[in-house]
């Protein structure tokens, strides 16, 4: 039973952060299983899926699962993948090359994930899950005894020098016996609990790429609905990880998207301006012009799988989903590790009553089978494009049964020094092209992320040391964050005194994360705001 006393403590049988696929998909499956257990999901989000972003093709089976009949009321955006295409492209040409296996899509669906959880979201409460939308995770608490008890809430209400304001509400604390961390990507707690405990000590550095994406619509004809295409190369160099994806839709819609690798090593990348440069290619531009955008927004991603995998349990608490890396590389897919995830970590609470084991149980489940057989495909590009294309066939050929594993490395020390540098910005060793798509710039992508924060709250984007931005930063590595944030949060100005410093528009934030990840000396942390806060995305 939910209680609240004079202290604001709420207390559950089990409390989940995060209501994405691997969230709900715990949540409805512990409810399925017991339905007289007490389940609080926390989301910070304005409401449910209004933060999740990702391509998405799904593998349907955990949702089949999960609720046996969606097919009849599917939610709104499901396409079936029908074709499959990957393309390599140069600077005025393409040649399509064989589909890799992990990508044949037949049997699989295209969707929104943000309107997939908007629309699983009812189905979980229907269960009895009690959902609490713009109710962000600040921290975790700790018993005496050192095990997660749960988390705390962020005070609301504060201005921007943490003040409180005549709206001031104190957070709360919500405990439970067993707390499931499904925050995504890089997510706010899970990095904390992951320092705390010690999670990743045996494990490699996870590593990540930023994927951003569009939704357009287009004239009649230009779109062939069940179509998924894919792409590698150009606008990036043969040294630098990503690709594209294609999924056409409905309604003469088209979802594009571009993930760039976080490993780069040329600190002038700018990913936003290669995404629109991609949308120029020959290939790609026929298909949108004379069309419009109807939203867009940016999301890190997940890349290092099995080998970055950490510990994903710890007292009181277990890592779900994409908080741990669940995702699979080749696959271009994640959804269904997420959900899988989270409906194996309700099963280990069924049968055990606590986190312990559930590691090995995950590792051992076909979610660990299918991250360790593609163990090796990713970190196969790290010596460029086509090292990394001979070794995933032979990878494939083998399903996995190489003796070895190929390590992986932390993408902030990839990054090089402007010293270090003897090729020309990727602008031009590309050939970027003057472009006529919209959007014309980063801000006006924003607009179409319908992002919104309070300008007087504390600024969630916490600098630790902002005086190496303004010298050391400056002169080693040119202020890289001001090209990788897609949504130009930060900008160097002069002050009042003319000198150079730090400018940071938390307000235009996309809560990507890229900052947190790519910053080549880690003194970006990104905390939560207040709850709420952030993009509203819709059909993506």
């Amino acid at each position: 039973m939910t209680e609240q006393t004079e202290r604001d403590i709420m207390a559950y049988d089990v409390l989940v952060v995060g209501a994405g696929p691997a969230g709900l998909a715990a949540a409805m499956r512990i409810k399925q299983q017991s339905p007289e257990t007490d389940v609080c999901v926390l989301e910070k989000a304005s409401e449910v899926g209004a933060h999740n972003l990702a391509g998405a093709v799904i593998e349907t089976g955990p949702l089949d699962e999960l609720v046996p009949d969606w097919r009849d009321d599917p939610p709104a955006i499901c396409v079936d993948a029908v074709e499959d295409e990957f393309w390599r492209l140069t600077r005025d040409g393409a040649k399509r090359l064989p589909t890799p296996p992990q990508q044949n899509n037949t049997g699989n669906v295209i969707v929104s994930i943000a309107n997939l959880m908007s629309w699983l979201a009812p189905r979980a409460e229907a269960l009895g899950v009690e959902i609490y939308p713009g109710f962000p995770a600040a921290e975790a608490l700790f018993d005496d005894g050192g095990a997660v008890k749960g988390v705390r809430t962020p005070d609301m209400g504060l201005d921007r020098g943490g003040r409180p304001k005549d709206s001031f509400t104190p957070g709360i604390e919500i405990h439970a016996p067993v707390t499931l961390f499904a925050e995504g990507c890089r997510g706010h707690c899970s990095k904390q609990l992951i320092r705390h405990f010690e999670l990743d000590r045996h494990s490699d550095p996870q590593t990540y790429g930023i994927g951003l994406k569009e939704l357009w619509k287009v004239p009649e004809g230009q779109c062939k609905p069940g179509l998924v295409q894919h792409t590698i190369g150009w606008p990036l160099d043969n040294d630098t990880y990503g690709g594209s994806f294609v999924y056409h839709l409905d309604d003469n819609r088209i979802a594009i998207g571009f993930v760039v690798g976080l490993d780069y090593a040329d600190p002038r990348l700018r990913p936003f301006e290669a995404f629109q440069q991609l949308k120029h290619h020959p290939r790609i531009k026929p298909m949108l012009e004379g069309g419009e955008i109807v939203s867009a927004g940016a999301r890190a991603l997940v890349e290092g799988g099995w080998q970055s995998l950490p510990k994903m349990e710890m007292p009181g608490a277990m890592l779900l989903g994409d908080a741990a890396g669940t995702l699979n590389v080749p696959k271009i897919k994640g959804i269904h590790t997420a959900m899988r995830s989270g409906m194996i970590a309700a099963d280990h609470i069924a049968a055990h009553g606590t986190a312990d084991g559930f590691d090995a149980a995950l590792r051992a489940s076909e979610v660990g089978t299918e991250l360790k057989r593609v163990r090796n495909i990713r970190p196969g590009f790290n010596k460029g494009q086509w090292t990394g294309l001979l070794n995933a066939v032979w990878e494939t050929a083998t399903r996995g049964a190489s003796p070895w594993t190929l390590s992986n490395h932390a993408d902030w020390q990839t990054t090089q020094r402007l010293d270090q540098l003897d090729a020309p910005p990727p602008d031009e060793a590309q050939g970027y092209v003057e472009r006529d798509l919209a959007p014309r710039d980063r801000l006006a992508s924003v607009y179409y992320a319908q992002t919104e924060h309070d300008e007087d709250q504390p600024v969630h984007l916490q600098v630790l040391d902002p005086s190496i931005c303004t010298d050391r930063c400056t002169r080693e590595y040119g202020n890289p964050c001001t090209r990788f944030c897609p949504a130009s949060v930060y900008e160097m100005v002069e002050n009042e005194a003319g000198e150079p410093a730090l400018k940071i528009n938390a307000a235009n934030c996309v809560h990507c994360k890229t900052c947190d990840i790519k910053d080549p000396y880690q003194i970006i942390n990104w905390v939560a705001p207040e709850g709420g806060s952030g993009p509203n995305y819709y059909n993506l």
